[in-house]
């Protein structure tokens, strides 16, 4: 038994070691990765392409203003894990709490400057429990989600430039 104690200390503490988070990212390089420019001056058809894209990615869109250039859509997602639910359930009865869906909010402002098109997107993803809460809100910075998007509104404007 003495020999135990020591142990289960010992692995009490490693579990409760922090890891190491990622450095925040500036305002600046968030920016970065969250605009593109396209070689057009034709807002429509850029504007056209964004919700494109939103909407070959599942987002369902909620909102186009044209003379402003905004256009915003969200999408939602199951992200229930059965084995936290039943954790969960086990431990705490019905005052369990676990991840139970995540909504994605998107945003984009598209403008023109200097016979050139730009476009800024925001992509938010809130995370709500099985009662219906918050658990989390993150804003999603990760420059491969973002160039992934883009590359679905460049091959369209691309797509839209051909003269067939």
């Amino acid at each position: 038994m003495k020999r135990i104690a020591p142990l289960a200390f010992a692995s009490l503490l490693v579990a409760c070691q922090q890891v190491p988070q990622q450095p925040l990212k500036t305002q600046l390089e968030v920016r970065e990765f969250q605009t593109r420019t396209f070689d057009t001056c034709k807002t429509d058809e850029v504007m056209s392409a964004v919700v494109e894209a939103f909407q070959d990615q599942g987002f369902m869109v909620k909102n186009v203003v044209p003379q402003v250039g905004l256009v915003s859509a969200t999408r939602e997602l199951d992200v229930e894990d059965k084995g936290q639910a039943f954790f969960q359930t086990f431990m705490f009865g019905h005052n369990g709490q676990w991840g139970k869906n995540a909504i994605i909010e998107a945003t984009a402002n598209v403008k023109t400057i200097a016979g050139k098109t730009k476009v800024r997107t925001n992509f938010q993803e809130k995370v709500m429990n099985n009662r219906g809460g918050v658990d989390t809100v993150n804003t999603i910075e990760d420059p491969k989600f973002y160039q992934m998007f883009f590359d679905k509104i460049g091959k369209s404007v691309f797509i839209g430039n051909q003269k067939f």
